[in-house]
């Protein structure tokens, strides 16, 4: 054998042979487990580290830095140390979510940003809706002013034969919410992994947007507006477009091998990028009819995603947000990582019997909607409560 001192052709080299076919087996296994080790050292949490590191930084705050008598300045730098304090806190101690990557540690952090904006959800509630709408001049010193009013639906001839372009009505709609439609509903999708579920929700925010834009005046759109570029083209291209995805998540092979276990640069780097996509996959089979109880428990899915929906629209007009605004768009990508948890909790406490607990995201996730609702009841009660069209009343007075 080439790289060898053991003769040919004898028993000794026979014994050879073996011890040096258990020496490298040995040699594997303790690389193997070095490497596991490895894995397991950066899955953890690092309480102590993190500990360390944090009484460091509170010492250099103390005894270092130096004071600036503005009280205005600390007490906001004082609540946002509060809130960083607790978000470590919780990275470090409270359990692993329903998904592993791209850290552990990611989802910890998004339940414990979820008790955080629950808890200023609940401080704002008890605000009058001047204070609320002052308050977010803390954010952005344009905030706190009413919105200036737009004019929605406006002309909705699709062909206008006196303008230059016969089309400019249709072109006027494609503006930056387009692609957020399209790559909202393609995330959506993701999250509720069903398209008759997508569908129904896609179609019923059209109605409520025709039933409610009396209320909100972006509601009010063209016909064409409503089901062509947002139900028919954006939702349903979005929602093919996850679905097409969902298939793939669902057939493609799971590697769960680790970087370290990878000899070459550029397949740890190739391992890398996986990190940012699932450890494993799992169908949901939402089955609304196999029983009362779970087409009730859809039923609830549907109102509440569809509430989840509406909040987003009712909040920024009661505080006086504008709709690009950088709060409406963080807001909205919290929600994704929000939903996309909360939903598999949900899923496994409907679909698993050994579940009987309802999830920890899940929980969080109902009790930010109805906060936010009562968010919009109290600082405009006037723009809610306006009664629905003569349509609709007559529709409602067909059942009595």
């Amino acid at each position: 054998m080439s790289g060898s001192k053991c003769p040919l052709r004898s028993t000794k080299s026979i014994e050879c042979m073996v011890s040096g076919n258990h020496k490298r087996s040995r040699k594997i296994g303790v690389q193997t487990l070095l490497n596991g080790l490895k894995s397991q050292q950066i899955k953890r949490a690092h309480t102590i580290s993190v500990l360390v590191v944090f009484t460091c930084i509170l010492f250099y705050v103390t005894l270092i830095e130096e004071q600036i008598d503005d009280s205005d300045y600390n007490t906001k730098r004082g609540l946002v140390a509060v809130v960083l304090t607790f978000l470590l806190f919780g990275v470090t101690q409270t359990p692993d979510g329903v998904f592993r990557r791209p850290h552990p540690a990611f989802w910890r952090l998004i339940l414990c940003m979820s008790i955080v904006y629950e808890l200023g959800l609940v401080w704002l509630l008890f605000q009058n809706a001047s204070d609320a709408r002052s308050l977010m001049k803390h954010f952005d010193d344009k905030l706190g002013v009413p919105l200036p009013e737009k004019a929605y639906g406006g002309n909705c001839l699709l062909y206008d034969p006196n303008a230059t372009d016969p089309f400019h009505n249709i072109w006027d709609k494609f503006d930056g919410f387009v692609p957020t439609h399209f790559f909202g509903w393609w995330l959506k999708t993701l999250i509720l992994r069903d398209w008759w579920l997508c569908t129904v929700i896609s179609i019923m925010f059209e109605v409520l947007e025709y039933t409610l834009e009396h209320q909100l005046p972006n509601f009010s759109e063209c016909w064409w507006d409503h089901w062509f570029m947002d139900a028919i083209l954006c939702n349903g291209l979005g929602i093919y477009l996850g679905m097409k995805t969902l298939n793939y998540l669902s057939m493609k092979p799971y590697q769960w091998r680790g970087m370290w276990n990878i000899p070459t640069y550029s397949g740890k780097m190739k391992r890398f990028a996986l990190q940012f996509t699932p450890y494993s996959w799992t169908d949901f089979d939402w089955r609304p009819l196999s029983s009362l109880s779970r087409w009730i428990a859809m039923l609830c899915v549907i109102a509440i995603f569809l509430l989840a929906e509406l909040n987003t629209f009712y909040l920024k007009f009661v505080l006086w947000v504008p709709p690009e605004h950088y709060l409406c768009l963080t807001r909205l990508a919290f929600f994704l990582f929000m939903g996309a948890a909360g939903m598999r909790e949900t899923f496994q406490y409907l679909d698993d019997p050994n579940c009987k607990k309802f999830g920890r995201q899940s929980w969080l996730t109902l009790i930010i909607i109805i906060t936010e609702l009562l968010i919009t009841m109290k600082i405009d009660w006037q723009t809610i409560s306006k009664p629905l069209h003569l349509i609709f009343r007559y529709f409602g007075s067909l059942d009595s």
